[in-house]
């Protein structure tokens, strides 16, 4: 079955389209994990807000999670203390401890039934090079004052684990029962919810916005872009300071008789594989997590992802039964840290939570404190650790290499090649780009016969697409955006969605 766990053994929402002119306070442009804890904590404190969702709630990157609460980023710690520094290091640390607690703390003050445990993470090394980092790893966090362990004996589906990082006390749930019933309960506060209410341009209109949707517009003091990837590019320019990743998950069934682990675990190094458990059915599924790579890459045996989990897996449990599969995407930063906070010093009281990397249940509750607090004008001692307007040195050069070559490519140089494929190469229930009286166009030839073609080129910023035939999906190598088969979008940051063509 593709679709997660999480979005199965849930009930799809039903809220209203927005269909008249609203004012608000503040318009929270987002229906995931961020836009509710942001949207809560608001109208905990008085103010009037409305959220608005392209599609349906909590059907995007958070139902596609692992849903893990952990302050365990992988190895990280020491990366933050020799770029940044000791005490950098330990407030990124604390906010997402922090971040842990908020949300227990939601949890348990709200009666939120989301299938939420108290778990121990693990990073673990199989080789003797990645041990040594794990070993380095543990003394900068004994350095930072925190109480992480270090254990040997661990019992997890991977070859030669030598050693591991204990960090106590974190937890895992269903994020998206979690997401759907904070909306609830926010709409229950005096929060307006919009489904369907795709945005489509953000003004600046006096001391307030103009958030246009279709015919009709919301006016906001403040706005929150809490959409995973911002859907306005200027003068924040997001796109040139992140890439997006994609993850491959699978829940199995292990078979009775069988142990099931007990904590969540990471792997230190690449190819990257993590494990936690979930509850289905009165049963308890192991969830498997990895065979990642860069969103849009041109990948011919892009459908080898799940089968390279399920045979993973299946050499430690040979009976074992796949229940669901699905993929996610990240936003990751160059700099590895998430923008959170002010959107640009150009645009005063718009705000933004976004590059969370793989670690977004955290650190999305770090994101709706601060936003929180921004526009309360409070304090809030993290702030400044994730500026989203940061001007630092970049860090990650190697693939702001990697961003500019592809952006080069799909923006100019691949348009320019001529295309090998002929419409007639295409096959039932595949897709891929031909061209057509000297023109590029995308076509997808679905099991029934019926031809869809569409533009291939990404509203965001122009790029040339390429065709997922896992997924049935048109991906952008530039900057992640997703699209259906037949051009609708699935991922941001485009808010246009593609041309089709009528097709004989």
């Amino acid at each position: 079955m593709e679709e997660s766990l999480w979005i199965s053994g849930t009930k799809k929402t039903n809220y209203q389209t927005l269909e008249k002119d609203e004012k608000t306070d503040v318009c929270v442009i987002g229906g995931g994990i961020v836009g509710a804890i942001t949207s809560y904590l608001l109208t905990q404190k008085g103010l009037n807000v409305i959220i608005l969702e392209k599609d349906k709630l909590c059907m995007g990157v958070t139902a596609n999670s692992t849903a893990k609460l952990t302050s365990q980023h992988g190895l990280f710690y020491k990366y933050l203390y020799d770029e940044y520094g000791a005490d950098f290091a330990k407030l990124y640390l604390e906010s997402n401890e922090n971040g842990i607690k908020l949300a227990e703390e939601i949890i348990q003050n709200e009666n939120i039934d989301c299938d939420f445990e108290k778990k121990d993470a693990y990073v673990f090394a199989t080789t003797i090079t990645e041990l040594e980092k794990v070993k380095q790893e543990l003394n900068t966090l004994n350095k930072l004052g925190f109480d992480a362990e270090y254990v040997e004996n661990i019992k997890i589906p991977a070859d030669n684990v030598l050693g591991a990082i204990k960090f106590k006390n974190q937890a895992q749930f269903n994020a998206r029962k979690y997401t759907l019933q904070l909306f609830e309960k926010t709409s229950n506060l005096g929060a307006k919810i919009y489904e369907n209410s795709k945005v489509e341009k953000i003004e600046k209109m006096g001391e307030n916005y103009s958030i246009s949707v279709g015919k009709n517009e919301v006016i906001a003091k403040y706005v929150v872009i809490a959409t995973h990837y911002p859907i306005k590019n200027f003068p924040g320019v997001y796109f040139s300071k992140m890439y997006q990743d994609k993850t491959y998950v699978i829940a199995v069934d292990i078979g009775e008789n069988k142990k099931m682990i007990d904590g969540m675990f990471i792997q230190s190094c690449e190819p990257i594989i993590s494990f936690r458990t979930a509850k289905y059915n009165e049963k308890e599924l192991l969830i498997v997590a990895g065979s990642g790579h860069k969103t849009g890459q041109p990948n011919s045996k892009i459908e080898d992802n799940f089968i390279n989990l399920e045979n993973y897996i299946k050499k430690y449990y040979p009976n074992s039964k796949v229940m669901f599969k699905w993929s996610t995407e990240d936003c990751i930063t160059l700099d590895k840290i998430p923008y959170i906070g002010k959107f640009s010093n150009l645009l005063p009281n718009m705000y933004v939570a976004t590059g969370f990397k793989k670690w977004g249940m955290s650190t999305s509750h770090v994101a709706g404190k601060i936003i929180t607090d921004l526009i309360l004008n409070n304090k809030n001692k993290y702030a400044d650790i994730y500026k989203a307007t940061r001007l630092n040195p970049i860090k990650n050069i190697k693939e702001l290499g990697n961003m500019i070559k592809e952006s080069t490519n799909s923006l100019v140089l691949n348009k320019l090649k001529p295309i090998n494929t002929e419409f007639k190469d295409i096959k039932l229930g595949e897709g891929g780009i031909v061209e057509i009286d000297g023109e590029k166009v995308g076509i997808y030839k679905r099991q029934d016969g019926e031809i869809f073609a569409v533009k291939p080129y990404c509203g965001h910023l122009g790029c040339l697409i390429s065709w997922n035939n896992l997924e049935k999906t048109w991906d952008c190598p530039c900057h992640g955006s997703r699209y259906d088969y037949m051009g609708n979008i699935i991922t941001e940051p485009t808010v246009k969605g593609l041309s089709r063509y009528e097709f004989e």
